[in-house]
């Protein structure tokens, strides 16, 4: 009977635990939510203004026209010809091409959320091969031009130059050709000298200058022959990604600068081009290494391990000292735990995340010590077991901070408190349990 009494206890126990899981999963539907209206913030900022971008090219290409006769039967079945014309175009990517930059980092306010952009002060330096255009019956070349992609060209701010041999081209609306890809701008090259076949001579210098504005990333398409990429700026937390990473990279307090050399051999860009794929990217992101959202998210996930704990811990105490806890203690300590969670999501948009962490466990840790002090009915039990509440909310902070060791630093927290409690009770005689402590 002694036995079954206990066990009912514990089973009342996990019913309260099982309770507590409902405050818990709605904080973290909370987060959840709050997460998602700063994605909303970051979709408004790229609607209103600009989204991430990526830049392609320089690109020469050299458009044609056929007009043909096609021998076709009608729905009588009688044979006509008919004159057709069809369209296409030649495409060279750059031999040499040299991408750099600064990018200038900012961050825009959308209510609480912060949201990273940045201006891209681009130059640009690209080669062309001498380029064949070949005879083929019926076809009729058309003006050669130069075609950039830009994701979004309201990112641009003042004029773009482009400049072929020290002379200034044209730039108009549109890639031409490349807008299957992306959409940006082209300039026309001078005319052929002959329409029906012949060759364009080398662009030996071919360089640009802009200012393109975007939100968090930009993407650079390595799209020439042998490609070099150089970026800096003065955010200390980029991330770098797409299908490339820096073959040199410095990152401190300061900024960061980044180096890529890329040859074709070592991309599928062109090709894909030439498919109308998607295409290979080097990539930065302008990220911020505390989201307070990444970080609530990643705490709440401890909050019934918190639970487990603080019970296992009163659980030692009624078993051991003698003590008697009502099952509705037991639910209000936990709901105070539970709430930390949300104090910490609240406060961490307001203020730094390491404040906030510090006063909403300084504010659960209080109010339970007051609590327990009248349960325990002993000011030195309660101080005792707020010192454990935080010890163990500090394990906790370095968990969140140490996101390398979080693993092996719970897997080690979990094993020691698991031998404490197997050292406290290794001479607890469980069958002497009887329901109510002593």
């Amino acid at each position: 009977m002694k036995s079954l009494k206990l066990l009912l206890r514990f089973a009342i126990l996990g019913g309260l635990i099982l309770l507590l899981l409902v405050p818990l999963l709605m904080i973290r539907g909370v987060i959840s939510d709050r997460t998602r209206y700063r994605d909303e913030a970051v979709a408004r900022v790229a609607q209103s203004s600009v989204g991430e971008q990526r830049f392609i090219g320089p690109v020469r290409y050299i458009p044609w026209t056929r007009e043909y006769d096609a021998r076709e039967r009608d729905e009588a079945g009688v044979f006509t010809v008919q004159r057709r014309r069809e369209s296409g175009h030649l495409v060279q990517m750059p031999a040499r091409l040299r991408v750099e930059g600064a990018l200038q980092p900012t961050e825009r306010r959308i209510g609480l959320f912060k949201v990273p952009v940045y201006t891209w002060q681009a130059q640009l330096r690209a080669e062309f091969a001498p380029m064949a255009y070949a005879a083929a019956e019926g076809r009729v070349y058309g003006r050669p031009y130069l075609a950039i992609g830009i994701a979004d060209v309201r990112g641009l701010a003042g004029e773009p130059v482009l400049r072929v041999a020290g002379s200034p081209l044209r730039l108009q609306n549109d890639s031409g050709a490349l807008a299957s890809t992306s959409p940006g701008l082209h300039a026309e090259l001078p005319p052929l000298p002959e329409t029906s076949a012949g060759s364009l001579p080398a662009l030996a210098d071919v360089a640009m200058e802009l200012r393109l504005a975007g939100t968090r990333a930009l993407s650079i398409v390595p799209i020439g022959d042998n490609n070099q990429v150089a970026l800096h700026s003065s955010w200390p937390h980029p991330a770098f990604g797409g299908e490339f990473l820096p073959t040199e990279r410095q990152v401190d307090a300061t900024g960061f600068r980044a180096q890529w050399a890329l040859s074709s051999l070592a991309t599928g860009a062109q090709a894909q081009l030439l498919k109308g794929g998607e295409l290979d990217a080097l990539r930065v992101d302008l990220i911020d290494p505390v989201d307070v959202y990444t970080q609530a998210d990643r705490a709440s996930k401890y909050g019934l391990l918190f639970v487990l704990l603080t019970f296992t811990g009163f659980v030692l105490l009624e078993l051991i000292r003698g003590l008697r806890i009502h099952p509705v203690q037991y639910l209000l300590v936990g709901l105070a735990l539970a709430i930390f969670f949300l104090l910490l999501l609240s406060l961490s948009e307001h203020i730094a995340f390491w404040q906030a962490y510090a006063i909403a466990a300084a504010a659960c840790i209080g109010l339970q010590g007051f609590y327990l002090a009248g349960v325990l009915r002993s000011r030195w039990l309660a101080l005792g077991f707020s010192t454990l509440l935080t010890a163990l909310y500090g394990v906790l902070y370095s968990l969140l901070v140490s996101e390398d060791n979080a693993l092996l630093m719970g897997s080690l927290l979990l094993f020691g408190i698991l031998a404490g409690i197997m050292w406290l009770t290794r001479r607890l005689d469980w069958y002497a349990l009887g329901s109510e402590p002593r």
